[in-house]
């Protein structure tokens, strides 16, 4: 059989020898399966018990609650667009990143990303229901979040009637759209390992850097943390992330590159065919992800205002600029632009404007997406082969460096024209009302967010290593995921 074409049969023929090895990979992959739900139980109940012992020193009451007004009116205008912006960024991890990412890889293991994107819709929804929603947005602690939410507590509608937002959003909405970022984060991260890891271990991984890396960077940059702009404990004033160019785009994309160096190559790299297996499923993955992001972007302004048609315009600026910027580049250098390119181009634009949606004009959010799609073509075709790293989907070399370049970019381009929210408190944006600090603000929480994604991932995947291990074996590689981990196929033809 082909490279692409390797299936693995038990048949009347088959020998003993290979009989055995099967049904001893079976045994194997069954105990990692155990062992990956006692530790993700295990998790579980540490940090509920850990949450709830801090919010019983703390003495919380619902008097407290930081984000909820009781004179707040429900605005029913603007819970109806936040609730479909919250679909449109589940739209963005399937089909959106499925498509987009299963196209780039070989047949073989087409399932395996399919079902990644998923089981994370699936799991990391029950993980921010459960404590990940408290985690990032509980309480007033700069550095932790606690347990305030906990199992939806002070979310639901109780007797109390429903809970609102201080702008007269039901906590439930807010909920949900942020749990449609922490959905999307990890599932980015798959792309730097797809094709080896185990299934068992991308589960576990997921739920433990959800709760244990993203939440505290949430918690930091948009409840009030160390990162947030304006708060008087924030690390050199703080730094502006409108829709999660640290949180959701740096964090994955580091951690993405530590994933990829730490798991080590793909076997046959360089020597055999690696090629994407489908670029129709990559291209309408693009495409849906473009559509999906102006709820990814717009919609982070919370309400449907001024503000969120700029980012909604600005967005749209970016993606056809980085799309363009790539193509370009590829057709002045080899003679050919390629859809694979231009796709790329498209979502290296939407992630560097990421940080900047709400805060930036339309000409700079042009020269935003010019500058990612350039930057990241050279990360992807230069740097990753002189370096030697198999990031294989480039995550790092896309949503890594684009959100780096985004979140800089911002401290340059940003505006209080655009985003005059905090002028009545003598806040302001620009480049021009802040100088350097504004610039030097976001260089600190890029740098804080590098070091913190790059341990912590790190601590992650020696745990699971030494515990289950994180990758497949040569043989499984060489049949492919689809049928190791799912016993399926993507094709029957």
């Amino acid at each position: 059989a082909s490279n692409q074409n390797y299936v693995v049969r038990i048949d009347s023929n088959s020998n003993l020898q290979n009989s055995s090895k099967d049904v001893e990979m079976v045994l194997n992959s069954g105990r990692s399966k155990l062992v990956s739900l006692a530790v993700i139980f295990a998790i579980s109940g540490l940090l509920v018990t850990l949450a709830m012992a801090q919010s019983n020193s703390e003495g919380n009451s619902n008097a407290d609650l930081p984000a909820t007004s009781e004179a707040a009116e429900f605005n029913a205008t603007d819970n109806a667009w936040m609730l479909f912006c919250s679909a449109l960024v589940l739209f963005m991890t399937a089909p959106g990143l499925a498509m987009f990412y299963s196209g780039l890889v070989r047949r073989k293991n087409v399932v395996s990303v399919m079902m990644q994107c998923l089981f994370l819709m699936c799991m990391m929804t029950l993980i921010w229901a459960l404590w990940g929603y408290s985690f990032a947005f509980g309480g007033s602690n700069p550095y932790f979040g606690n347990s305030e939410y906990l199992f939806m507590n002070n979310v639901a509608i109780d007797e109390g009637g429903m809970p609102l937002t201080e702008s007269g959003l039901p906590q439930m909405t807010f909920m949900i759209f942020q749990g449609m970022f922490f959905i999307i984060t990890p599932a980015l991260i798959c792309g730097a390992f797809a094709e080896r890891m185990k299934f068992s271990a991308m589960v576990i991984f997921s739920a433990v850097w959800g709760t244990l890396v993203y939440c505290p960077l949430c918690h930091w940059v948009w409840d009030g943390g160390i990162l947030a702009f304006g708060e008087s404990h924030a690390i050199a004033g703080g730094a502006l992330d409108f829709a999660g160019g640290t949180v959701v785009h740096i964090s994955s994309g580091i951690s993405a590159l530590v994933c990829a160096m730490f798991i080590g190559k793909r076997i046959g790299i360089g020597t055999s065919d690696l090629r994407p297996h489908n670029l129709t499923y990559t291209a309408i993955g693009a495409a849906m992800l473009w559509f999906g992001w102006f709820g990814f972007n717009a919609g982070s302004e919370l309400a449907s205002d001024g503000v969120a048609a700029s980012a909604f315009v600005v967005t749209h600026f970016a993606a056809a600029a980085g799309g363009f910027a790539w193509a370009a580049i590829e057709w002045l250098q080899r003679g050919k632009p390629s859809v694979l390119g231009t796709a790329s181009g498209a979502v290296a634009g939407l992630v560097c404007i990421t940080p900047a949606a709400g805060f930036v004009n339309m000409m700079p959010a042009i020269a935003m997406g010019l500058s990612g799609g350039a930057i990241c073509y050279v990360t992807c075709g230069v740097v990753k082969r002189k370096l030697g790293y198999d990031d294989s989907l480039d995550g790092f070399g896309i949503h890594g460096v684009g959100g780096i370049v985004g979140a800089l970019f911002t401290g340059v381009f940003a505006s209080e024209l655009i985003s005059g929210k905090d002028q009545a408190n003598g806040i302001f944006y620009s480049f021009d009302a802040n100088g350097l600090s504004l610039l030097l603000g976001q260089i600190a929480a890029i740098v804080v967010t590098i070091v913190f994604s790059i341990v912590m991932t790190f601590i992650i995947l020696k745990a699971i290593d030494l515990s289950i291990g994180l990758r497949i074996s040569a043989d499984q590689e060489e049949c492919g995921l689809d049928q190791t981990d799912h016993g399926e196929e993507g094709y029957i033809f």
